[in-house]
């Protein structure tokens, strides 16, 4: 198998970051930045979609991704993200994958509201605006989260959830071709599926120190699982995009 894991556009959060007053939105939207950055990654991953020789061994995609299998959490930024590839592609099972969402989930951002949790986006969002999504059973009008405010244990829990039964659903098997797999996710969320991939400790770095993977709006990662190893095969690549699209 192999993973792609792909942070989304530029969001309208990410874009203030640095402006005075600025209330952050529960579940942003992408800047029109972040929409220029999605657009040159469906291209990219369009003039790249098919594989030249499978059996090449090709480490940078040099040959092409081949892409089996979409997934996007059920965050806005995420999902418009994911579309543009989606219908670039035009042909690769696309689903909502609700594990992969960012940390904290969704949750009141204005200083009094002590991050109260939200509904989440309805299901006629997401029919309405990505109808080539598949979406979970039982999902209606009420939101997909409806829950607290996230802890830093659940995150955890959840980022080896997501890791087993990605190995469930996607792993390597005899008589199988190989799936190659996108995550179109988050930031944070990938330090800590990155962490339960290789068994770290959140953030703990040697001589009392902190580690961060920065991972830049649009950037892909690839892991190769096979044969018993997760092979980090990159890291936040972005030159896919232009100069001036590359943002944090």
């Amino acid at each position: 198998m192999q993973l792609y894991f792909i942070r989304h556009g530029q969001s309208v959060n990410n874009a203030n970051v640095n402006t005075p007053n600025y209330v952050e939105s529960s579940d942003t939207a992408l800047s029109e930045t972040g929409i220029a950055q999605a657009q040159a990654l469906a291209k990219y991953l369009k003039e790249k979609k098919s594989l030249v020789d499978e059996n090449i061994w090709d480490t940078h995609n040099r040959y092409g991704f081949g892409l089996t299998h979409i997934y996007s959490s059920l965050m806005e930024r995420a999902a418009t993200t994911a579309a543009f590839t989606v219908r670039a592609l035009g042909d690769v099972p696309f689903s909502a994958w609700v594990d992969i969402h960012e940390t904290g989930g969704i949750y009141a951002r204005e200083k009094d509201a002590n991050k109260a949790g939200l509904a989440g986006k309805p299901r006629s969002f997401f029919e309405k605006n990505f109808p080539e999504m598949q979406l979970p059973e039982g999902y209606d009008e009420s939101g997909w989260w409806n829950r607290p405010f996230e802890s830093h244990a659940d995150r955890d829990i959840r980022a080896r959830r997501v890791l087993a039964e990605l190995l469930q659903r996607h792993g390597d098997k005899e008589g199988q071709a190989e799936h190659r797999v996108a995550f179109f996710s988050h930031g944070e969320f990938f330090m800590r599926l990155l962490c339960a991939m290789l068994n770290l400790p959140y953030k703990q770095a040697a001589h009392d120190m902190k580690f961060w993977f920065l991972m830049n709006n649009c950037a892909i990662s690839r892991f190769d699982v096979r044969n018993g190893k997760f092979n980090v095969t990159y890291v936040n690549r972005v030159d896919h995009l232009p100069g001036g699209l590359v943002t944090q």
